[in-house]
C-alpha cells in the first residue's frame, strides 16, 4: 500500500516519539524520529519528510530554532508544533514564524489525524510549487522564452510589469499558445512566488463539484461529503489561483467568484462561517468573453473584475519568425531525452515547418518535433519524419498578416514557401526569388541557429 506521506517526529521524550510513530504508521504514514532539533536537521535531507511534527520545548535546539534552520535550507516540509497547554503563546509565535499549525499536549488523536492529513496536503502543494519554480528557473522565465517576434517581446514586457502587482490578470489566447506558462511566469516573478500556485480547469468539473473545489465544503454538505474539505482558495492562501477556461464557469458560481473578488471572502458549501484569504486570481480563456456576455453566459461585472490587466498571446501563425527557434529548442530537448545526436533540420523540413498554419500552436509544434526526433534515423530531421498533416494543411491560413508582419517575417515566408514548392532545391528557389543559392543557405542557417545566438528558450501550451 502506498504511503500517505512522510512524517518526521521530533521529541526529546522517547516514549512520546515511539507512541506517535506507531499511531501515524497505523494511519498509513511513513515515519522517522529524532530525539532533538540537531538530530532532526541531519534527517531532513536524507528522509525528506512531508511534515515535521516537533515538540516546541526541547534542550539544545528547540522547535522554533529547528524550524528556522530548516527554512534556511529551503525545505518544502510543513511544520506542526506540539506544546503543553500552558505555553500556547509560544505555539502561536511559531505559527507566525511559519509553522502550519500547533497541537496541545496531551494530544487528542482525532485532532492529530486531521491536522497531519491537512499538513501533508499543504506540503504536497508546496512541493509542486517548488518543482514549478525549478522548472521556471530552468526556463529562466523571461530570458528563455522564445520572443523574437515584436508581439511576444511586448507580451513579456507586460508580464514583467504586472507580475509584482496584486492585480487580477486575464490571459487570452488560442488553445496551445502557452496561457498556463504565462500564468506560471507571473506567479514566479511576483512577491507570492514562495507560496502555492494552485490550478483549476473550470471546464473539467460539473457545476456542483466546481463550487466545492473552489470554496471547499463542510461535512454533510452533500452526498459523499464525509468530512470538511478545504477548497482551492484556502489552499492558495498567500499565493495565486489560476483558473483555466474561466469562460465555462456556470452563472451561479460566477456570482460567488465575483463576491470573492470584491470582498476577498466566501463560505464553504454547506457552511455559514465567512472565511477571508489573500489570493491573487489569474484567469485564462480561449473564448471571446464579450460574446459570452452578449449570449447571457458570462457576467459583465465579473469580466471587468477579472481583466484588470489583459494579456493576449498571439497564435503561432502570426509570429512565424519564432517557429524555427522553437523547433530547434524542442529538437535539442527531445534529442537529449531520447539519447540521439541530431544536427538540425533539412531545408525541406524547415520549409514545411514554416509554411504550416499550426492550428494547435506551440503545443502542436512541440508534439510534431518530439515525433520527428523519435522517428529520425539520419543526422538531420527530414520532411518524411514530420507529420503528414503539415503537407496537407501547409498552405492554409499561413500568409503573414499585413499589416502586422515585419520585413523579416515576409522575407522568411517567401524563402521557405518557395523552398517547399521546389522540394527543398535551393538552386531552383534562388532562380524563382532572384537571389543567390548562397544567400538562401545563409538565411536558412540564420533561421535555425538564431535561437543559439540568444539564450535558447521554451514555450508551453
Amino acid at each position: 500500500m502506498a504511503s500517505r506521506g512522510r512524517i518526521l517526529i521530533v521529541d526529546d521524550e522517547a516514549n512520546a516519539r515511539a507512541a506517535l510513530a506507531e499511531i501515524l504508521r497505523e494511519d498509513g504514514y511513513t515515519t522517522e524520529t529524532a530525539a532533538d532539533g540537531f538530530k532532526a536537521l541531519g534527517k531532513l535531507e536524507e528522509f525528506a519528510p512531508d511534515v515535521v511534527l516537533t515538540d516546541l520545548k526541547m534542550p539544545g535546539l528547540d522547535g522554533i530554532g529547528l524550524m528556522e534552520k530548516a527554512q534556511a535550507t529551503q525545505t518544502t516540509a510543513t511544520f506542526v508544533v506540539m506544546t503543553a497547554f500552558g505555553t500556547i503563546s509560544s505555539a502561536v509565535e511559531a505559527v507566525k514564524k511559519g509553522a502550519y499549525n500547533y497541537l496541545t499536549k496531551p494530544l487528542d488523536f482525532q485532532v492529530l489525524s486531521v491536522v497531519v492529513e491537512r499538513a501533508v496536503e499543504r506540503a504536497r502543494l508546496l512541493q509542486e510549487n517548488s518543482r514549478l519554480r525549478q522548472k521556471l528557473r530552468e526556463r529562466n522565465a523571461f530570458g528563455h522564452v522564445i520572443a523574437a517576434h515584436p508581439s511576444m517581446v511586448e507580451l513579456l514586457r507586460m508580464v514583467e510589469q504586472v507580475a509584482p502587482s496584486r492585480a487580477s490578470v486575464l490571459i487570452v489566447g488560442e488553445t496551445g499558445t502557452g496561457k498556463e506558462l504565462i500564468a506560471e511566469m507571473i506567479h514566479g516573478a511576483s512577491p507570492r512566488a514562495k507560496m502555492p500556485l494552485v490550478r483549476l480547469n473550470c471546464a473539467a468539473l460539473s457545476e456542483s463539484l466546481l463550487e466545492s473545489e473552489l470554496f471547499g465544503h463542510e461535512k454533510g454538505a452533500f452526498t459523499g461529503a464525509v468530512g470538511r474539505r478545504e477548497g482551492r482558495f484556502e489552499q492558495a492562501n498567500g499565493g495565486t489561483l489560476f483558473l483555466d477556461e474561466v469562460s465555462e464557469i456556470p452563472l451561479s458560481t460566477q456570482v460567488k467568484l465575483l463576491r470573492f473578488l470584491q470582498e476577498r471572502s466566501f463560505e464553504r458549501v454547506g457552511g455559514n462561517e465567512t472565511l477571508k484569504v489573500d489570493v491573487r486570481v489569474i484567469a485564462a480563456t480561449n473564448r471571446d468573453l464579450r460574446q459570452r456576455i452578449a449570449e447571457g453566459l458570462f457576467r459583465e461585472d465579473l469580466y471587468y473584475r477579472l481583466n484588470v490587466v489583459t494579456l493576449e498571446i498571439p497564435p503561432l501563425r502570426q509570429r512565424a519568425s519564432d517557429i524555427a527557434e522553437l523547433a530547434t529548442f524542442f529538437l535539442k530537448r527531445y534529442a537529449e531525452e531520447n539519447g540521439k545526436r541530431i544536427e538540425g533540420f533539412t531545408d525541406e523540413a524547415l520549409a514545411s515547418l514554416a509554411s504550416y498554419g499550426w492550428p494547435g500552436n506551440v503545443r502542436e509544434l512541440e508534439n510534431a518535433i518530439e515525433r520527428a526526433v523519435v522517428l529520425c534515423d539520419t543526422q538531420r530531421i527530414e520532411r518524411r519524419h514530420l507529420p503528414a498533416s503539415l503537407e496537407a494543411g501547409g498552405a492554409e491560413g499561413t500568409t503573414p498578416p499585413i499589416p502586422g508582419s515585419t520585413i523579416y517575417d515576409l522575407e522568411k515566408y517567401a524563402i521557405l514557401r518557395t523552398l517547399e514548392a521546389c522540394k527543398g532545391s535551393t538552386s531552383k528557389a534562388a532562380t524563382i526569388l532572384g537571389i543567390s543559392p548562397r544567400k538562401i543557405q545563409y538565411k536558412l542557417h540564420e533561421y535555425a541557429s538564431s535561437g543559439a545566438r540568444r539564450e535558447g528558450g521554451e514555450e508551453g501550451g
